[in-house]
């Protein structure tokens, strides 16, 4: 068993930062081809950044929330697919690090190890023997292509003729792959479908969604680590809000790259850098991407201090790792439209990343974890005193 000599987080940091340039490079060709570059993957690999979750015993670097956001910001600079692949993968790994000591044996003997996954248990399961059979088809499978595993989600079928929501992980040559990701946003996530019939899985791979959402976690190894104390919401929440801000700041850099050159065609501007417009939309749009990174920042930091103390997460602070997920989702994409529409008709070209950019940040928003009126409307219930309309928290 590998045992990594775990780098300091300004050395994580500064590796993601240098990766920049070649998923820049690499974004046009995984879009068109609807998956990440084998070089993007390489790349990634080599600055180890899907070890960011893993325990330190497989050789991974057990990074807190803080960290992820860092990381996160450069990814999404780079590219917004890769950022959001990366965000799934070290979302399934940390669901990973709370099944049994003996399944995280089994799938972590490789560090570097990618999981897919979903939440959405789009299954059935019946009992059989020592464990279940798993049958059903499931969509928005990111970066299957460039997995060993996939997380799933299932009803399992009760004694009584009731059903439970559990959730499985099964090597990915257990399933199907349908080629179905022809879509307008975050093309090359490759988030395909996958079918499974008849699979089974043994009982120490699944769990019972229940239990995973009251925290009552399998592993023994991992219970006293500060990173996978705490809930599930709170770990999602802090893995994916980092790159929002990064496409942020991506369409500010794109925007910013071609001022120079830039006149506003039928004004008399010939330098669009002069126009007032201008310093208006920039000013608007820089403080959206200012405002965002503050919750971002906020809500690693309250991940981050439950899990070194131990404390307990409130519902109020539940509905907050919802709310400033969807908060930060909002801004990102205001700051981002602002720049797409200051930035012309030539911005349209597939060669231009702007184009891209606001494409993948609203594709973002339109995911049901991030969409920001369901975060909004949970929290504002919560601070009203109502019961949350929805069983994740």
């Amino acid at each position: 068993m590998e045992v990594a000599k775990i780098p300091l987080r300004d050395e994580i940091v500064r590796r993601a930062s240098e990766l920049v340039p070649i998923l820049r490079e690499n974004a046009l060709w995984s879009e068109q081809n609807r998956r990440l570059s084998d070089e993007v993957i390489e790349a990634l690999t080599a600055a180890g950044i899907f070890r960011l979750r893993i325990p330190t015993r497989f050789g991974g670097y057990e990074c807190n929330t803080s960290t992820l956001v860092d990381v996160g910001i450069q990814l999404g600079r780079g590219d917004g697919s890769t950022a959001f692949n990366v965000a799934a993968w070290w979302v399934m790994s940390w669901a990973i690090c709370h099944f049994s000591d003996e399944v995280q044996e089994e799938i972590f003997i490789n560090p570097d190890v990618r999981i897919c996954g979903t939440l959405v248990p789009a299954g059935t399961a019946v009992a059989k023997d020592d464990g279940i059979v798993v049958s059903g088809e499931w969509a928005f499978n990111s970066g299957a292509r460039h997995s060993q595993w996939k997380m799933l989600s299932a009803m399992l079928s009760a004694p009584d003729g009731g059903a439970e929501p559990i959730m499985a992980v099964v090597p990915m040559s257990d399933l199907q792959i349908i080629d179905d990701w022809d879509v307008a946003g975050l093309r090359a996530t490759g988030s395909v479908t996958t079918v499974a019939q008849e699979v089974f899985v043994p009982a120490a791979r699944y769990q019972r969604i229940a239990a995973v959402m009251r925290q009552e976690y399998d592993s023994k190894l991992n219970a006293d680590s500060p990173i996978y104390r705490g809930p599930i919401v709170g770990a999602i929440a802090a893995s994916n809000i980092g790159k929002l801000v990064g496409l942020a700041n991506a369409a500010s850099e794109a925007f910013f790259e071609r001022l120079p050159s830039r006149s506003i065609a039928h004004t008399a501007y010939t330098r669009q850098a002069e126009a007032p417009v201008t310093h208006l939309q920039v000013a608007e749009a820089s403080l959206k991407i200012d405002e965002a990174e503050f919750h971002a920042r906020r809500l690693a930091v309250m991940v981050d201090e439950k899990g070194v103390s131990n404390a307990p997460w409130t519902l109020r602070d539940r509905a907050y790792a919802r709310v400033a997920v969807g908060r930060v989702a909002q801004l990102a994409l205001e700051a981002v439209n602002i720049f797409t529409m200051a930035s012309g008709a030539s911005s349209i070209y597939s060669t231009v990343p702007i184009q891209r950019i606001q494409r993948d940040v609203q594709a973002m928003n339109l995911h049901a974890l991030n969409l920001p009126s369901n975060n909004l409307e949970l929290y504002g219930r919560v601070l009203c005193g109502l019961e949350p309309n929805t069983f994740f928290l």
